[in-house]
């Protein structure tokens, strides 16, 4: 399943709905503003494969889960050349704070090579802070669509959330743990991160 099978089924993009810590969800207000019975649409969208369930709710709006959220999310680089200055390195300083997620997330790819974590495997991270940085990477379609994307907000948010989630959940084995899924779906999050955000491999 892709954003543009979803997007076509409905008549417009989804936007993603929740924190994402136990589900991947959308909503969609499409039934209403293309003026058809809502259970109509979601027989539609229930029929594609990778989607979960969809819930119907009382104001009309469509909620749904899929499995895994990738496809749904726009793995480029963000149409935006940032200006803010390369010092001071410091967490107040906004253009640190994203180039330095990108050269993290470099590095974990790096690492994942050399300790051959099993990308083959990868799925979707079970830990929250991965899933965060999914929810938030899962804004990019509507964000690129709009006439005010907010780049300059979007990018230390994606930033911080990534740091955040490299810290608490690391994605490469430590010690004598050994890799596994886990590792290749933190992995394969960290190789969306570097697409989308600017800034060098290394710092």
């Amino acid at each position: 399943m892709t954003l543009d099978e979803l997007a076509a089924a409905l008549g417009e993009p989804p936007v993603p709905d929740g924190t994402w810590e136990r589900e991947f969800g959308y909503v969609s207000a499409a039934a209403l503003r293309r003026r058809m019975p809502p259970e109509d649409l979601a027989g539609r969208v229930r029929g594609i494969d990778g989607v979960v369930s969809v819930e119907v709710r009382r104001n009309g709006f469509l909620r749904i889960v899929v499995d895994d959220p990738f496809e749904l999310v726009e793995a480029a680089p963000v149409p935006y050349e940032p200006s803010w200055p390369d010092f001071p390195r410091t967490w107040d300083n906004p253009g640190f704070v994203v180039r330095y997620a990108r050269a993290r997330a470099c590095a974990v790819l790096r690492w994942a090579a050399d300790l051959g974590v099993p990308r083959s495997q990868a799925g979707v991270p079970g830990d929250p802070a991965h899933r965060q940085v999914l929810r938030v990477l899962a804004e990019l379609p509507g964000r690129r669509g709009s006439r005010d994307p907010g780049w300059e907000a979007y990018l230390p948010r994606l930033a911080l959330a990534y740091h955040d989630a490299h810290e608490r959940a690391p994605a490469v084995p430590v010690g004598d743990e050994a890799p596994g899924p886990e590792h290749a779906a933190r992995v394969r999050v960290a190789d969306v991160v570097r697409i989308v955000l600017p800034g060098p491999d290394r710092l």
